[in-house]
Order: C-alpha cells, then sequence, then structure tokens
C-alpha cells in the first residue's frame, strides 16, 4: 500500500492533456504561431492580454488564505444505515515522511482549508513516490466510502461536448486552481473528513480528494456556474472549461462573459495550465479546428473515461506544495 500511487485528478482512459508551461498570465497567451503537442496558437489581439490584466484577481499563483463561498453545491457524505465512525490506526511513516507531512499540515491550516478535530472518524496518512523522487502525501479513505451511499452524476458524453464545437475557430481552454478545494464541505460531513496524523487530528473544511461521490459533486457545480453560457461558447468537462467562438472578435466578448461569471462566484483559475487564443486545441483526446474534431494521433487509448482513480479506492492525494 505504501507503493499505491495517488496523484492529483487524472482520468483513466483518454488522458486529457494539461501541460503547466507556467510564467503568469502572459505566459499562457501565445506570442507566435506555432504547433506544439498538436495545438496551434497564433498571436492573440491586445484585448485578450488586456482581459487578463483586467481580471488577475481570478488568475493568482496560489488559492487565498479563505473558505470559498458556500456554492449550490457542497459535498455531503451519507452513510448506510447502522454505520459506526469509520476509524483506521495512523500508518508508520518514517522521519522523511514526517517532516513532510508536517509542512503540508501547516500549509493547509495557513490557507484555512482544514481545522483541528476531535471527530470519532479518523482516516490515515500515507505516502507515495512521484516520478520526480519527490513524495505526495495521500489520505486512505477507503474505509469510509465503503460505508458511503453512492450516489450516480451523469458525467457528459464526450462524442456530445465535441459536436459543439463544430464551426468554432478561436478556443480557450481554462484549468481550475485546486479545484476540488474550491467546494466546501457540507456542515454536517465535515467531522467525517478526519485524518490522524503524528501531531493530531485534522479535518477538511473543503472536499479533499478521494472521497466517493467527490466527482458526482464536482461535475454538478461544473454544470451550475456557467449554465447561461452551456452549448453556446463554453463545454465543461469536469474541470476542464474549454470557450469555442467563430472569431477573435467574439472570442474575447466570450472570455469576458466567462470571467464576470468566475469573478462573481469567486473561481479561481490556474492560469499556467490554461491556454487562450489556440486555433487548434486538444481536448479530451481530439484536436478541435476549424477544419473539424479528429481523434489526437497522440492518444491510441480507450475513449471511455471513469472516475477518478482514487475516488474509487479512496485514496486521497494533497497537491505537492509550490
Amino acid at each position: 500500500m505504501e507503493g499505491r500511487e495517488c496523484e492529483t485528478p487524472t482520468f483513466r482512459g483518454r488522458g486529457v492533456p494539461k501541460n503547466d508551461r507556467g510564467g503568469g498570465a502572459a505566459a499562457a497567451v501565445a506570442t507566435t504561431e506555432v504547433e506544439n503537442d498538436g495545438e496551434k496558437t497564433s498571436e492573440p489581439p491586445e484585448k485578450i492580454k488586456e482581459l487578463l490584466k483586467e481580471f488577475q484577481d481570478i488568475l493568482p499563483d496560489d488559492l487565498p488564505n479563505e473558505l470559498p463561498p458556500y456554492r449550490t453545491h457542497q459535498h455531503e457524505i451519507v452513510e448506510e444505515p447502522g454505520s459506526k465512525p469509520a476509524f483506521r490506526a495512523p500508518y508508520r511513516l518514517n522521519p522523511t515522511e514526517l517532516a513532510d507531512m508536517k509542512k503540508q499540515i501547516e500549509y493547509l491550516l495557513a490557507k484555512g482549508l482544514i481545522r483541528p478535530s476531535t471527530s470519532l472518524y479518523g482516516a490515515p496518512v500515507l505516502f507515495t513516490p512521484k516520478p520526480n523522487g519527490s513524495l505526495r502525501m495521500c489520505i486512505d479513505y477507503r474505509a469510509l466510502n465503503k460505508q458511503t451511499i453512492k450516489k450516480k452524476y451523469p458525467i457528459p458524453r464526450i462524442d456530445d461536448l465535441l459536436d459543439q464545437l463544430r464551426g468554432a475557430t478561436v478556443f480557450s481552454k481554462l484549468d481550475l486552481r485546486s479545484g476540488y478545494w474550491q467546494i466546501r464541505m457540507a456542515d454536517n460531513s465535515i467531522h467525517k473528513t478526519a485524518f490522524r496524523t503524528r501531531y493530531g487530528s485534522y479535518e477538511y473544511l473543503v472536499m479533499p480528494f478521494g472521497l466517493t461521490n467527490a466527482l458526482a459533486t464536482f461535475q454538478a457545480e461544473m454544470n451550475h456556474i456557467p449554465r447561461p453560457l452551456l452549448d453556446e461558447c463554453v463545454v465543461v468537462y469536469l474541470d476542464n472549461i474549454l470557450i469555442y467562438s467563430r472569431d477573435m472578435k467574439q472570442h474575447v466578448e466570450h472570455l469576458r462573459r466567462v470571467f464576470e461569471i468566475l469573478r462573481r462566484e469567486r473561481f479561481y483559475v490556474k492560469v499556467s495550465k490554461s491556454k487562450f487564443a489556440l486555433e487548434k486545441v486538444q481536448f479530451l483526446g481530439h484536436l478541435v479546428s476549424a477544419q473539424g474534431v479528429h481523434v489526437d494521433p497522440q492518444e491510441n487509448r480507450s475513449r471511455t473515461y471513469v472516475e477518478d482513480t482514487r475516488e474509487r479506492e479512496g485514496v486521497a492525494a494533497v497537491p505537492r506544495l509550490r
């Protein structure tokens, strides 16, 4: 179990490209016409650059040190009748893991995402190695998930989403910053997220990775927020938001409308993983451009997307500190 992989959200099946090219809002806008990883970009108008500057408040380098607002959807954990508080003894950790865990707990406390807990619930913490040799802190919610009543929320059909993009010539992709952490836990379920460590017990005030039904809660909120623009100029698949337009002039207006909604709802975008003013875009294993929708030749896996591995297995990853 110590070697279990539990990365930040990825989805089995056809991969959703999310290349982090870093560098703030300006770096997310192409400056010359290039074709990289199948995506084609060209020099955007100054209006898009100005738009990114105008909405810098929703493009921060990190989440603010405050809880997100109460949204239409909070994550509630409903257990089978007669369930007892899910508790598992802490796992043994080595000194390196303990030092890393202490830093990450301090970060989560400073951001206001967790608080000390006296709950009877308690999930253990474990670490898994990342490809670069560093450690990833994970919370093992399998015992809790086993007694949680499963609910289903329809994940959009990929072919239906792609159909909406036909005729568009300009695209922008937005990636939410730690999207799960931008949704609160329901007040009656906070104590159920408790995890035990050598440094005390803590519980999440926001939705952590690894909980059963978290994916459904997230998709429901993502469908609700941009609802007026869905299938007009926006399609959403989990934390992937794609804005599409017939031409650049229209695209600037569409981006502004999306940014205004995100600002009003206090949702934050990770600009280093977002891309703007693309002529050809990778989206859900396909290449989309004015020439149509084509299967991405770099992608050769099944078209079926399933729930995130950690949600099914109940091992919750804590994104690496910046």
